[in-house]
């Protein structure tokens, strides 16, 4: 018994390092999706051009091969990178290359008319972007968001192939150590599944709060 508590307190180690995979990574592609999504939009063709090359190099090629570039490439390039910060770069980046396009969509999907009532306002065009547009655009992006984020989640087990600690990682050494396969990874099937379920929560929370914000906004 008390070696399976010792097992079970390595898997709940390796849940924070997935917990901070996850919140981390998240952040970084919030914020590398909205910056590549409203370049999309920029009048500037550079701008756009770049955003695009981003976008597409980031959907169209592989998460491991990311994460192998993250952590085995760069430092031949004088950029050291520790197995955390290489998972939360690679995943940041991938998932934000598929947030932006949620973004992209999201703001041009408002309707024409806030525009217009922007001009009639004398609205610059950030002005307009971030008092008008974006609080309306920011409530349609929130579900595909939820889903990225379970996405990103489930994604962090790629990160034990560079030896981090996460929850696959630490149930692969607790079947080595035991040859017990299902208790280890039954064990970590309902760490993800309760983790993921945290986020649709906060998320389906976020977006009725910011529904009803916005409903008194308009009224």
């Amino acid at each position: 018994m008390d070696q399976w508590s010792g097992y079970m307190q390595l898997i709940l180690q390796g849940a924070l390092t997935t917990a901070q995979l996850t919140v981390l990574g998240c952040a970084l592609a919030l914020v590398v999706a909205f910056i590549a999504g409203l370049g999309r939009l920029s009048r500037s063709f550079l701008v756009r051009a770049a955003a695009t090359a981003y976008i597409e190099f980031f959907r169209g090629t592989s998460i491991f091969v990311q994460l192998f570039w993250a952590y085995f490439v760069l430092p031949l390039l004088g950029i050291s990178l520790t197995p955390l910060q290489a998972g939360i770069l690679a995943l940041g980046l991938n998932v934000g290359a598929y947030g932006a396009e949620v973004v992209r969509g999201a703001v041009q999907s408002v309707g024409r008319e806030q525009y217009e009532a922007c001009i009639a306002l004398n609205l610059t065009r950030w002005q307009c972007l971030r008092h008008v547009i974006l609080p309306q655009a920011f409530v349609l992006m929130l579900p595909t968001f939820g889903n990225n984020a379970i996405e990103l989640l489930k994604g962090t087990a790629v990160v034990s192939l560079i030896s981090l600690a996460d929850l696959t990682f630490q149930a692969q050494v607790v079947r080595a150590q035991t040859g017990s396969t299902m208790v280890p990874f039954l064990t970590i099937l309902v760490l993800y599944f309760v983790m993921a379920s945290v986020i649709s929560f906060g998320v389906r929370g976020l977006e009725r709060r910011l529904t009803r914000g916005l409903d008194g906004m308009r009224s």
